[in-house]
């Protein structure tokens, strides 16, 4: 178990570069705009938003590499490319230049979110892999709550803080890559190139307990009932992929990234100056860790839909009562205290959750395929959203925009108690003819 825990930590390391790529810019927002003087729809569209679109681009193509030179591969390249846009982004000097490395960090975030899920589901134990694959979103918060404090900690480097603030990523994208380096292949990922003997010495590893002989049987089945030539969108994984969707559509609809994108700008538009601001982004930060590590512990004790339960309350408290801060200018502390809850609601629910589900209800073959549809769903809405939020806070206030995400999280509450299935202590196989064989009798049941 001591050498999956550090193999998971060691994929989940692309975790912690996804949080610090995606929050790091917070720090340096309004310094670009001054510096180079754009407006407030460039500078949210193409300045900010540019690394999510790489995101999109690599949420959506990210799954062919996954699949073909393997999990392990495809990790390395993604360090290679958070280490060149980090060094890339800290040394040019204007805004196209600062957009197309931040787009190359974007492609190995989006990459990330398939690969990195997959290869831990893949090698996890049925009973452990929630609270392994949920390794990848604690270091998603880890990266967060690190990028918050570099980015107060550097704030006054030099003339031009803002190279730091983006630069200092290339350092731990160094460490990554070396230790990605030494994580062996996915056994199911062995198992599909025809490398059966490879795979056994994996699997005896990650459980010499289990009769490596039956799993592999198992594993061979389940690919068998998977035909060469199908996807994802074929009327059997009809199920699976609309749970994907619905997943990642709310995760974004809760204005999660809009919100750690913005959160400096969010709180100063309540009232607080820019350094409060950036400590209470820390104190954002913190929240989500404390909270990632509950949601982690109880994955596999309570489930993925209690989880989302939980979640989806929390989500709908938090978010009216920040709306509610705004309408009647309530000012002060008032607008922070909310917005930690509203963290809290999503560490312990959807943070905690949705890499983990996506890399579940999808079959062997197709889980990267699976993953990527899920992944580039969710980002396609986080370049959208975020893209938005200057515009909007500066046309209708942030007061509508955060009642607009509440009102979405009730909808989320209907999904998760009326559609969302428990994954918890099933083998990957296992859920993938459930959830395949439910998608063939939904015509049944109609009848």
């Amino acid at each position: 178990m001591n050498k999956i825990l550090a193999w998971s930590i060691s994929a989940a390391l692309a975790g912690f570069l996804f949080g610090f790529d995606t929050v790091v810019i917070s720090g340096a927002d309004k310094q670009l705009q001054e510096l180079w003087g754009t407006s407030d729809a460039f500078h949210g569209s193409v300045v900010m938003a540019m690394a999510l679109w790489g995101t999109v681009i690599g949420a959506i193509f990210g799954g062919i590499p996954t699949n073909k030179i393997g999990r392990k591969n495809t990790l390395i390249i993604i360090g290679v490319l958070y280490f060149i846009s980090a060094l890339g982004s800290a040394l040019v000097n204007d805004p196209v230049s600062f957009a197309f490395f931040r787009f190359l960090g974007g492609l190995g975030v989006g990459a990330s979110t398939i690969a990195a899920p997959a290869y831990v589901s893949e090698i996890a134990p049925a009973d452990k892999r929630g609270k392994l694959v949920s390794l990848y979103q604690f270091n998603i918060v880890l990266g967060i709550l690190v990028a918050f404090l570099s980015n107060y900690l550097l704030r006054n480097t030099g003339t031009q803080p803002w190279r730091w603030m983006v630069g200092i990523e290339s350092v731990p994208a160094l460490i990554y890559i070396f230790f990605v380096l030494f994580i062996p292949r996915s056994p199911r990922w062995l198992m599909s190139r025809g490398r059966e003997q490879e795979a056994k010495k994996v699997l005896q590893i990650i459980n010499p307990d289990i009769n490596v002989g039956e799993k592999l049987a198992e594993i061979k089945h389940q690919s068998e009932t998977e035909k060469t030539g199908e996807n994802i969108f074929m009327k059997k994984y009809r199920f699976p992929l609309i749970l994907a969707f619905l997943v990642a559509f709310f995760n974004q609809l809760s204005g999660i990234n809009a919100f750690l994108y913005y959160a400096p700008r969010i709180f100063e538009s309540a009232g607080l100056g820019e350094s409060t601001a950036l400590l209470s982004s820390i104190g954002i930060g913190v929240v989500n860790l404390l909270f990632t590590l509950l949601g982690v512990f109880l994955i596999d004790r309570l489930g993925r839909k209690q989880l989302m339960l939980i979640g989806s309350i929390g989500y709908i408290i938090s978010l009216s009562l920040v709306a509610a801060a705004f309408f009647l200018n309530w000012g002060g502390l008032w607008v922070p205290i909310f917005l930690f809850l509203f963290i809290a609601a999503h560490a312990i629910g959807q943070g905690a959750v949705i890499w983990v589900f996506i890399s579940e209800i999808f079959p062997n073959r197709l889980r990267a395929s699976g993953q990527a549809f899920g992944s580039s769903t969710h980002w396609v809405l986080a370049a959208i959203i975020p893209s938005m939020i200057p515009f909007l806070f500066s046309s209708i206030g942030p007061g509508y925009v955060f009642a607009f995400f509440a009102f979405m999280m009730f909808l989320q509450l209907f999904f998760v108690i009326f559609m969302m299935p428990e994954t918890k202590g099933k083998s990957l196989e296992e859920l993938s003819e459930e959830l395949s064989i439910n998608n063939q009798q939904v015509p049944i049941t109609n009848n």
